[in-house]
């Protein structure tokens, strides 16, 4: 049994965290995943900001502010929020001189993480490897379409026996899965629409000039407070926009809500 006390006295809010994992077990198998996905991603943050390329920057401290949001790690997700709003606004100066800040309390967090999972021997962290499709497989297939591993599995331990759950990390990975959908018996798609490389919009775009719309229902995932992102979303037939971070329940109301009453055109 591993002490959560180790969480709480170092800033972790568990208690909210566990308005949107359900329970303990699902909080620490999860940790498992962010530990194992942190290292890359502070490595890219590091990478765009040494060229200074603030639009991949910005979305993967926008990431890095999701994660942190669903663990409880609170100081983490108020830097990396800060980190996203002045890369959006190009402001390099503001960038370099509180990245020290971003990374030491990444790193901090790095270390509570393995001291807290250290506690059990039976901690798995290995990522679950994306669903592919299978001869004689009778489950449908769900399409995730987000960046962050942390979402992606989530979703995935929650509808697992119950979908195929296909898992693409950007915008060029979820197209090409789409060109296979006969293969895949494709019966729903949530998409993220703040991804590196090809982004949602672009996912969005593909549907509606190939009219995939009345074949594969899209609910949006977003961590995104933007108004007129949201507004631009419903441009395209759309169903609904579920704000993260979410909880067992709300994803499983959008995505039922998604299948069963999926917009027309």
């Amino acid at each position: 049994m591993k002490n959560k006390n180790i969480l709480i006295q170092n800033g972790v809010d568990i208690e909210k965290s566990l308005d949107l994992f359900g329970n303990m077990e699902m909080y620490d198998e999860s940790l498992g995943d962010f530990l194992k996905e942190i290292g890359n991603k502070l490595y890219k943050i590091s990478h765009f900001k040494e060229v200074g390329d603030m639009h991949n920057y910005a979305i993967l401290t926008h990431s890095l502010k999701t994660d942190a949001k669903y663990f409880g790690f609170t100081k983490l997700a108020e830097l990396s929020y800060a980190h996203e709003l002045e890369s959006k606004e190009n402001n390099i100066a503001f960038v370099n001189n509180h990245f020290s800040a971003l990374m030491t309390e990444a790193n901090r967090i790095v270390a509570l993480v393995k001291q807290y999972l250290s506690g059990s021997e039976t901690v798995q962290v290995e990522i679950p490897k994306h669903a592919t499709a299978q001869t004689g497989n009778c489950l449908t297939s769900l399409l995730v379409v987000d960046d962050s591993e942390i979402i992606t599995n989530f979703v995935k331990k929650i509808f697992a026996g119950e979908y195929n759950v296909l898992v693409a990390s950007n915008g060029r990975e979820a197209i090409n899965i789409l060109t296979q959908n006969s293969t895949y018996n494709i019966k729903a798609m949530l998409l993220d629409l703040n991804m590196p490389e090809v982004d949602g919009f672009k996912v969005l775009e593909f549907l509606k000039e190939n009219d995939l719309f009345k074949v594969i229902p899209v609910s949006i995932i977003t961590g995104n407070d933007n108004r007129d992102i949201d507004l631009n979303a419903f441009q395209y037939p759309i169903v609904d926009i579920l704000k993260k971070p979410f909880s067992e329940e709300t994803i499983k109301h959008i995505l039922e809500k998604t299948i069963h009453n999926h917009s027309k055109f």
